[in-house]
């Protein structure tokens, strides 16, 4: 009995004979009462009926302890459920229902005193047992649908199913179909005894395709030469200029100069193909994939090569991950259509002929193994070991060759040197011509991003630091403006470059009249653009960071894609206006696609609060075109860029990259509006129509970039804007084969200018400071046109700017200027190199690589000084 707890019972003593009662089944004890009950031997003596007699007993609750055994046999009647407890037993015959009921009036009238409290709590019992019951009742209805619906599905499956056998049945049993089939039975017997190839015919199937590779790869770097009509060139050395002699000579190198670079190339693709032989463990798959990826890949090296002067590498492949596949195809140039065109039917060819090999050749592993039984007997156990360790070995072999190809003194880099390779990833088109597209490509896979200064710690840092500092307090004295103060657009204006610089090619119009005369009017020049053909994110990077490629290792092409995104916290000049009015402080508009060279991780980094795009989450507003271009026009991206500063609270930095001008250059203006150029007679057609519509693209960026500006200038707000060209589009074939012509192929223009609200309205530095650049001097120019004050490390930019007027790793267009790494230009635009420069410069170049290398590969001492912020 529960302690405290009041149960009426029916007591034994008050009857003559006590009944006996049958157990019912036990209860949760839940607000309910345990009735004892007289467990007499008897029980047909005393029956229920008796009770009927003994109306004055009296029904109590009896308070005791519940104990683990007892003598009398009990039943628990819950409060809310008394009577239907009492109509079971009478349903049973073991009570009478007058008895219930006058037992009910008994205990209802002597436990009502007693149990104020118990009614509400019967009533809540019986309510939640209703609702139990009718969830109950609710999802076994809902079992018994769910159940009908299955059993109508599998029905109508099994009839389904049914009507298909019968189908089938009688699809067979024609004639015509029995004779097809027992054709196929008689052929399957010698079709199971099929012959398995051999590994030697394997071999010979590897050395040929891989070969093939090799060649039609090096096939693709290299351009017919074209001659002047004066030029007397002799048959023989035509035939040996040309694509099929400049191949033939990269092949028979290897027994007439003793240089083995065909072979090293083999090496090279021969272990990504063993790679995947091992790997699927199916030679005829592997095959198939092997050659259709390389012939891609040769096919997309020829194009890039051909419009940028620059070969597939390693990090290309981010345009790929970044969902850019697809626009970077809008760039293939009409005349390159069929090129496509017939790589594609030699793919379709492979994969037919590779497939139809994999259905003869009964031996489907390359290796034996069982994976289902892989231990069941001796034979499986090697071979399955086997198969797992040749794949294992053949990938690690293949990334260790790779990895260490552009290392110096590593295992492949020697065995690579000692077959003649020599890099010149400086110009990476040229190392493709010379060691091999394959090569180039490997060795680029791991890519060092500088090597360590001389003197490189802590402590030079510190010093550096307090150096320029203190230059900057020295140069700040009479400067009275606040770069922050203004707003700075820094626009890249895509191939911007003056048409009418380079020889026989003149206009009966100026293509830029406009800019050419604002570039009187402000400060402006010429720009040493490391890139011609391609380039773009490599310029824009400089010019946002102060840094130069020419002091990172050869092997750094693209910062963008190999340096930033490993980077945690890049430094870049927007940094100056977002450290003062925090994510309001900078903004990029690119109209085009975000992703394109990771500009949309990128400039988050930099700390960029927006990137405006075609597909970013805020698209740029404005989109027209012009005619049939299939980019956006630069008068609809300056109105981008209008209406942010019409909205903006505080002055910001603006990054801005048009791509109006990008190539290819088709027929897309109106036949009227296309500007004509006088050529010479030897200049191809295709060179000559490419030359008159991107110049006509310049004359609708001169109007619109002028509009611009005179919009700025109604604006009361202090607004300076940094114009330049990136670098001039691959379109001169004519000149790329002149030598002469190399540095004015590396040309563009800039100028910085200001609006009326400015303070610098109207200045122009002179020449002997601003008439040759490069971009990573942008901001130091800027500053100084501003007169505003600098940072230490704008001032390291301004004297360096100074001694050294332009410093780029130029991409020369097979030969011409730089030597090695890097090209230097004096004041008067001469070429000069490190080892000619004054003590000054030299300090100064070396203080520039070490705070280069420190933001880049190093600790970032800097960081913990005031090296980058501007009082």
């Amino acid at each position: 009995m529960l302690k405290d707890a009041t149960m009426p019972i029916f007591s034994p003593d008050r009857h003559a004979c006590a009944p006996s009662y049958v157990k019912l089944t036990k209860q949760p004890i839940a607000g309910g009462t345990y009735r004892p009950l007289a467990n007499d031997e008897d029980s047909n003596a005393c029956a229920p009926s008796a009770l009927s007699g003994h109306h004055s007993s009296k029904l109590y609750t009896q308070k005791s302890a519940i104990h683990a055994t007892s003598d009398n046999t009990s039943i628990f009647i819950s409060g809310a459920g008394t009577l239907p407890c009492l109509l079971e037993m009478v349903s049973s015959g073991s009570v009478s229902k007058a008895e219930i009921d006058n037992n009910e009036q008994i205990a209802s009238s002597e436990l009502q005193p007693q149990q104020p409290t118990e009614q509400p709590l019967n009533e809540a019992v019986s309510v939640c047992k209703k609702a139990a019951h009718t969830t109950a009742k609710t999802l076994s209805a809902a079992g018994h649908a769910v159940a009908k619906a299955a059993k109508t599905t599998v029905h109508a499956i099994h009839v389904a199913v049914t009507a298909v056998k019968t189908a089938w049945h009688t699809f067979t049993n024609f004639k015509a179909v029995q004779l097809i089939i027992k054709f196929f039975r008689k052929a399957y017997g010698p079709w199971k005894k099929r012959m398995r190839f051999s590994y030697a015919f394997y071999a010979i199937v590897f050395t040929l395709l891989t070969s093939a590779e090799v060649i039609f790869l090096q096939w693709g770097v290299y351009s017919e030469p074209t001659y002047d009509k004066g030029d007397e060139v002799d048959q023989t050395t035509k035939i040996l200029n040309s694509v099929a002699g400049q191949v033939t000579k990269f092949v028979s190198q290897m027994w007439l100069e003793q240089k083995s670079l065909f072979l090293v190339n083999f090496v090279g693709l021969g272990l990504i193909y063993l790679a995947l032989i091992f790997v699927t463990n199916r030679f005829w798959i592997a095959t198939l994939l092997f050659g259709t990826a390389i012939t891609a890949f040769g096919v997309a090296n020829s194009i890039k090569i051909q419009l940028r002067n620059e070969p597939i590498i390693p990090a290309d492949f981010t345009f790929i991950s970044g969902g850019d596949a697809g626009n970077i195809a809008s760039f293939i140039p009409d005349n390159s259509q069929q090129f496509v065109e017939n790589a594609v039917t030699v793919v379709i060819w492979i994969i037919a002929i590779c497939l139809l090999l994999f259905l003869l050749d009964r031996r489907k592993c390359f290796i034996y193994c069982s994976w289902r039984k892989p231990f069941a007997s001796a034979k499986n156990t090697v071979g399955t070991f086997s198969r797992a360790l040749a794949a294992v070995v053949s990938v690690v072999i293949l990334a260790s060759y790779a990895t260490n190809l552009g290392t110096g003194g590593s295992w492949s880099n020697m065995w690579a040197a000692k077959q003649g390779y020599t890099p010149t990833l400086f110009d990476a088109a040229e190392d493709a011509r010379n060691n091999g597209p394959a090569t180039t490509f490997l060795s680029l896979t791991k890519a060092p991003t500088m090597d360590k200064p001389e003197g490189y710690s802590k402590q030079k840092m510190q010093a550096i630091s307090k150096k320029y500092s203190k230059l900057a307090n020295s140069i700040n004295k009479s400067r009275t403006q606040q770069l922050t103060d203004s707003t700075a657009i820094m626009i890249l204006s895509e191939t911007f470059a003056d048409p009418t610089r380079l020889p026989d090619i003149t206009f009966d119009e100026d293509p830029i009249p406009n800019i050419r005369n604002i570039m009187g009017t402000t400060t402006s020049g010429t720009m040493l653009s490391p890139g011609y053909g391609g380039g773009t994110a490599n310029i824009e990077y400089q010019a946002l960071t102060g840094l130069s490629l020419a002091n990172f290792s050869d092997s750094m092409i693209v910062p963008y894609q190999q340096l930033v995104p490993t980077q945690s916290n890049p430094y870049s000049f927007n940094q100056i206006w977002t450290q003062k009015y925090g994510e309001s402080g900078s903004e990029a508009v690119h109209p085009y696609y975000q992703s394109m060279y990771l500009r949309n991780t990128n400039y988050k980094k930099f700390g960029f609060s927006h990137l405006y795009s075609l597909d970013s989450a805020t698209p740029v507003e404005h989109t027209e075109k012009i005619g049939e271009s299939p980019y956006v026009s630069d008068s609809s991206t300056y109105q981008d860029v209008l209406d942010l500063i019409k909205n903006q609270k505080n002055p910001e930095f603006l990054q801005v990259v048009t791509m109006q001008n990008h190539m290819p250059y088709s027929n897309y203006y109106e036949a009227e509006d296309v500007l004509q150029s006088s050529v010479t007679d030897d200049t191809p057609d295709d060179e000559h129509s490419a030359i008159n519509v991107f110049s006509t693209g310049l004359k609708y960026t001169d109007q619109a970039t002028l509009d611009f500006l005179s919009q700025l200038n109604q604006i009361n707000k202090p607004i300076t804007v940094i114009f330049y060209g990136d670098h001039l589009p691959g379109i001169y074939l004519k000149e790329e084969q002149n030598p002469d012509d190399s540095f004015l192929l590396h040309e563009t223009d800039y100028f910085i200018w200001s609006n009326d609200a400015s303070p610098s309205a109207n200045v122009k530095l002179d020449d002997s400071e601003a008439a040759f650049s490069s971009s990573n001097y942008f901001m130091s120019s800027a500053a100084e046109h501003m007169n505003a004050k600098i940072s230490p490390y704008l001032a390291l930019l301004t004297k360096l700017h100074e001694e050294i007027p332009a410093i780029s790793r130029v991409i020369s267009n097979r030969g011409g200027i730089g030597l090695g790494t890097a090209t230097y230009l004096q004041s008067d635009g001469t070429v000069t190199d490190s080892t000619s420069m004054s003590k000054t410069q030299k300090q100064l170049l070396a203080d520039y690589k070490l705070v280069q290398y420190d933001q880049t590969s190093g600790k970032n001492y800097l960081k913990e000084s005031d090296f980058m912020s501007v009082d």
